[in-house]
């Protein structure tokens, strides 16, 4: 049986590797083991050439974590504490993720890729997440997930994929939704208010979360994803 492609997004950073320490197109191998684990064939894209040309090409997209997205992109001045803002990785993203929508193309966003999501239906970003609920809960210190709660909206597309209980999972970030983007429902929330996850009620599968699923033993969401795709 040929299993589903789906595309996953990737940072562009200096890595060093072997013997070697230069740019490098690179994604945590979690992505790939749990799509893979999903039934899913991943496939890396990187922020180059047309990526929205490859929506034709694939049976479902993540849009994976990474840096901040720049400010100007929803009319705000960057805050002191934005950083790792890629120009050209958001350029190449928004464009995926609006050609993947349009396409109603299987779509999971994570972390960044919720972030990118949002922007790109016209929401806006809380740039630093302390500021607004007053502790660093959802990013405890540098590369070191935060496990905190999530509440999940009963009657959601999420609830039907994870369950409508609440749920301890992986968190790193310092930005969450400020304002919702025309169309996204929020559909799972931190007990400080932030919002956790969203989906576009009508398309196929479009769903993100603010967490990291890709880090959590349970696979559900890239089960779903699969399944979808498939």
């Amino acid at each position: 049986m040929t299993r589903p492609l789906i595309g996953i997004t990737c940072y562009v950073e200096p890595a060093r590797f072997t013997v070697w320490d230069m740019t490098t197109a690179l994604l945590p191998y979690m992505y790939v083991e749990q799509v893979a684990r999903a039934g899913g064939q991943p496939v890396i894209l990187p922020p180059a050439g047309d990526l929205a040309s490859v929506v034709g090409r694939l049976d479902g997209v993540i849009l994976a974590g990474g840096g901040d997205i720049d400010p100007s992109l929803y009319a705000e001045t960057p805050h002191e504490r934005t950083g790792f803002v890629r120009p050209f990785r958001d350029s190449a993203e928004f464009a995926l993720a609006d050609a993947a929508l349009k396409a109603e193309l299987p779509f999971l966003g994570i972390c960044r890729g919720l972030q990118v999501l949002n922007v790109t239906l016209g929401g806006s970003l809380h740039q630093h997440l302390p500021d607004v609920v007053g502790h660093s809960g959802h990013a405890p210190a540098p590369g070191e997930f935060g496990h905190m709660p999530v509440g999940v909206t009963p009657g959601s597309r999420m609830a039907e994929i994870v369950g409508g209980d609440p749920l301890t999972v992986p968190h790193y970030h310092h930005q969450a939704i400020r304002r919702l983007g025309d169309g996204l429902l929020a559909t799972a929330h931190a007990a400080d208010g932030t919002i956790e996850a969203v989906e576009l009620p009508g398309h196929r599968f479009a769903l993100a979360t603010q967490w990291h699923p890709e880090a959590a033993e349970d696979g559900a969401l890239f089960r779903a994803l699969v399944g979808a795709a498939g």
